[in-house]
């Protein structure tokens, strides 16, 4: 089997499709939490804590130099980073939840009674010919 052949197997599995488009949303997902936390949580977490902008805390470990840029930790995108992770572990963690808890659910049903083979049917035939017999 050629390699090309190989991957157009691959390549059109729904798996692959079905992680394709969940990379795609997940992405999407990553930046509506960057923008919520970004631009709706932090904003006012900030003027709580005295007007601080959470994006522009940072410390100089050197400053700029000539043409060089000024070396800085900047420990406020961190904070807003780590803010965002943790919302996103939560959302993941809840879908996965709700996962588990259907497939539980689908477990627990109880399945229907297997039909009986025709050899049992003609047995209960036989049987029942002979009680009528007596």
């Amino acid at each position: 089997m050629s390699v090309l052949k190989e991957f157009k197997e691959f390549a059109v599995k729904g798996n692959v499709v079905d992680m394709a488009v969940g990379i795609i949303i997940g992405a999407a997902f990553g930046k509506i939490v960057s923008s919520f936390v970004g631009d709706v949580i932090m904003p006012p977490i900030g003027v709580i804590l005295g007007g601080v902008d959470f994006a522009g805390l940072a410390f100089t470990v050197k400053a700029a130099a000539g043409g060089a840029p000024a070396v800085v930790i900047s420990y406020g995108k961190f904070i807003q980073t780590l803010i965002d992770f943790t919302i996103i572990a939560f959302a993941i963690f809840m879908a996965v939840k709700v996962v588990n808890a259907l497939k539980k659910a689908e477990e627990e049903a109880p399945a229907a009674p297997a039909a009986p083979s025709r050899e049992e049917v003609l047995l209960a035939e036989i049987r029942d010919l002979l009680k009528e017999r007596k």
